[in-house]
């Protein structure tokens, strides 16, 4: 059994417009968590050690969501977890729309399973992290990588297909990440109970054209596949400055720009030739409107969540 395990984990975006808690994708932008076995003779059970801009948002006891995923692992296996020493680097932004929850428990998972010699398949994982989350978009692009699609078995039974959903070359994610939290549970609050048929139907037809528009790269499909009328209508008044930073995208050259999960992140889709004027714009636009954005030109990750050293 290994001592020490380095695990990282890709940030994640959710929804991308009409797909709404079913689909995911992971980016190139990451959280590392190294853990290492306690020497018995310290009586200490726990100790978490955490870096970044962002560090003193994060617990460092028994509360901590990736100790509380290593922990599930070990009661899965029916066996008591090991002391340990957590060291977290964070490089996604906490309560961003960015699934920095969906790292902490893919992250603590995957680094318990090597420590306890990978009893668990990649399905148990998958399993426990969907249940700790309570929804999969987020959990599985940063488990699997790539674009996800997460469906659940309805009367086929309990648990979920998962199918990856093929992403063009040419298609290239902008975030631009504002410096204020919005949390997911407020974002949910503003959305309605009920909707419409014709709601319904708008968003069933968009989804579909979303997943060709990110097969083929097309253009025109997703500037008109990433609309919504599910959840963007409602949080787009949570968030200063939305219209404005989305006008200035799709000038520069975006195909649409949606909010990334819960939010307040947002994210363009371009191509690779309007990449940095859209982020310029993005950038400009929000500063206009009082808030200051760290603007990204990422990638679509392709690896998941990974064991650095083992």
């Amino acid at each position: 059994m290994p001592n020490i395990v380095t695990v990282t984990v890709p940030a994640t975006t959710a929804n991308l417009g009409p797909g709404f808690d079913c689909i995911g994708a992971a980016l190139t932008l990451y959280n590392t968590l190294q853990l290492s076995r306690l020497e018995t003779s310290t009586n200490e059970t726990l100790r978490i050690r955490v870096q970044g801009t962002e560090a003193a948002g994060v617990q460092t006891d028994e509360s901590n969501l990736a100790y509380q995923a290593f922990v599930k692992v070990y009661q899965y296996l029916g066996q008591t977890p090991p002391p340990i020493q957590m060291e977290i680097d964070l490089g996604v932004p906490l309560a961003r729309g960015l699934g920095s929850s969906a790292t902490a428990i893919v992250g603590g998972l995957v680094g318990a399973n090597a420590l306890a010699g990978n009893p668990l398949s990649q399905i148990d994982i998958l399993q426990l992290a969907v249940e700790m989350e309570g929804h999969p978009d987020n959990v599985v692009p940063a488990l699997l990588g790539n674009c996800q699609l997460s469906v659940s078995r309805g009367e086929n039974g309990p648990g979920w297909e998962i199918c990856q959903i093929p992403w063009h070359s040419n298609i290239v994610p902008v975030l631009a990440i504002p410096d204020f939290e919005l949390s997911t549970a407020e974002a949910r609050r503003v959305l309605p109970q009920t909707y419409s048929r014709a709601d319904a139907i708008f968003n069933t037809a968009h989804l579909g054209l979303l997943i060709r528009g990110l097969e083929t790269g097309n253009p025109e499909w997703l500037r008109v596949a990433l609309q919504d009328k599910i959840h963007q209508p409602y949080r787009k008044s949570l968030i200063q400055g939305f219209d404005g930073v989305r006008v200035a995208a799709l000038k520069a050259g975006a195909c649409e720009l949606v909010i990334s999960g819960a939010g307040p992140t947002l994210l363009a889709l371009t191509d690779a030739t309007s990449a940095s004027g859209v982020a310029a714009a993005m950038t400009q636009a929000w500063q206009q409107a009082g808030v200051n954005p760290e603007v990204k030109v990422l990638q679509l990750d392709t690896q998941g969540a990974k064991i650095v050293n083992c």
